[in-house]
């Protein structure tokens, strides 16, 4: 703590787009039990508050989310890049089959600036992620191989905590005690997962966590794309329930 601000809780806090006026404040609240970290920390909270709000901007503007994104970004060129690889690699604007829609998502992490583009569906009422595009710029990859690696395993666990990652409390200790009552993805629920690793010459940035954190908006927005729905609470399974 320093000032009364944990550093942690502050990660992403600020957008990267270009809006003159921003204040942002944290709380600091005593929630009775102890909590470790999700994977890749205070970026979980704030990247999925920032995404779907600028979703949700883009819509009051009438604008699509892409465009109005990029209109923002004249001042970034590392974030408008990878956005742009995204849309065009996932084909936005183009048409899905029937009953499936797309979100984008863009957030930078540990020096790593990253944009991804989810299609969905909701059989029979329930979320399912279909593919994923995700465009990393993290400056100089020693190993590409391993970048993907923890790119993959990042949607993967976005995905646990987006679909199924909840836990509950009764009478001040942890119901689910293993994996047969805390439900984990299985390999059909799976979503295809393009990869575009940008080259680039700046200093290395970090992977271990980005992906995971910007997994939940860009699926909500992809869901709210579908079904006019905006959840603004994980997993979404229950959400929508």
């Amino acid at each position: 703590m320093k000032d009364g601000v944990d550093p942690l809780m502050t990660e992403a806090i600020l957008v990267p787009y270009d809006i003159p006026n921003q204040s942002v404040g944290t709380v600091i609240h005593d929630a009775g039990l102890r909590v470790g970290y999700l994977r890749s920390v205070s970026h979980a909270l704030n990247i999925f508050s920032n995404e779907s709000f600028i979703d949700e901007l883009a819509v009051a503007a009438g604008k699509d989310p892409y465009e109005y994104r990029m209109s923002l970004l004249e001042k970034q060129p590392r974030f408008a890049n990878v956005l742009k690889l995204a849309a065009e690699k996932a084909g936005w604007g183009k048409p899905l089959p029937k009953g499936q829609a797309r979100g984008i998502g863009l957030m930078e992490g540990y020096d790593t600036y990253m944009a991804q583009v989810a299609e969905v569906s909701m059989p029979n009422g329930k979320p399912k992620l279909h593919r994923v595009v995700v465009v990393a710029d993290l400056g100089r990859m020693v190993n590409p191989n391993i970048v993907r690696q923890q790119i993959e395993s990042n949607i993967i666990f976005g995905l646990q905590a987006a679909l199924y990652g909840n836990i509950t409390l009764k009478d001040g200790r942890v119901q689910q005690t293993n994996f047969h009552q805390y439900q984990m993805p299985r390999m059909s629920e799976t979503p295809k997962i393009d990869i575009v690793l940008v080259d680039s010459t700046e200093k290395p940035g970090g992977i271990g966590e980005p992906g995971m954190a910007l997994l939940g908006p860009t699926m909500a927005n992809a869901l709210y794309a579908l079904n006019g729905t905006r959840l603004r609470k994980m997993p979404f399974t229950t959400a929508a329930a």
